[in-house]
């Protein structure tokens, strides 16, 4: 399978010009990491597949969401994949919440850049809500233990919005450990580039009920 037939497995359709743009970024990625730790060193010897169509992946699960926010964008994982993503959905967009100055100016580069349909809050997540209106999803990738998530995204989750987190082979235990504060729905989508690895689709949370 070619790197291409990857990516549109992984994220649904996706142009050509697309793909390239991505590739171009997996590259500048590299060089800034190289400056700025942006990513485990252990992963760095795969970062297509490790970070690209590892984020991509969530576009395929909310083919028709317009409205995203990335919470901790660190790197860009999985906030600036899904930015060149959504510049294919007309009227789509994505705030990425990165509180670091020097993780913040890497993303408002590549955004500049590219021209993503992407804005960067540089602020701490509970500092933020003010700043990001009505998002449909809430993702978050090497973040934060589900209980705490859930927490920080409270606020946006509460009025609508579904969150799409990244989680690996513990990923039972932390939703276990979440119920006792909150209610939710759930679907576990396996994840496509990790075989232990899931992405939890969390909806209609609420607080739970004292036992």
């Amino acid at each position: 399978m070619s790197a291409w037939e990857g990516l549109q497995k992984a994220a649904g359709p996706v142009s050509r010009e697309t793909f390239e743009r991505l590739q171009a970024f997996e590259q500048l990625f590299l060089k800034w990491n190289r400056s700025i730790n942006l990513a485990a060193p252990s992963t760095l010897d795969d970062v297509w597949r490790r970070h690209i169509l590892d984020s991509a992946q969530l576009a395929r699960i909310a083919p028709a969401a317009t409205r995203w926010v990335d919470l901790g964008s660190g790197g860009g994982f999985p906030g600036l994949v899904l930015g060149f993503l959504l510049a294919e959905r007309p009227g789509a967009s994505i705030d990425l919440v990165e509180s670091n100055r020097k993780k913040a100016s890497f993303l408002q580069s590549v955004i500049g850049r590219f021209s993503l349909p992407a804005r960067v809050v540089a602020k701490r997540i509970d500092d933020s809500y003010a700043l990001v209106s009505a998002p449909e999803i809430v993702t978050a990738r090497a973040l934060a233990a589900l209980p705490d998530l859930l927490d920080l995204s409270a606020p946006w989750l509460a009025k609508g919005a579904r969150a799409l987190f990244h989680k690996g082979r513990d990923y039972r235990a932390e939703v276990e450990e979440s119920t006792h504060r909150w209610t939710f729905d759930l679907v576990e989508h396996p994840s496509m580039t990790d075989a232990y690895g899931v992405i939890l689709e969390i909806s209609d949370l609420r607080p739970a009920k004292p036992q």
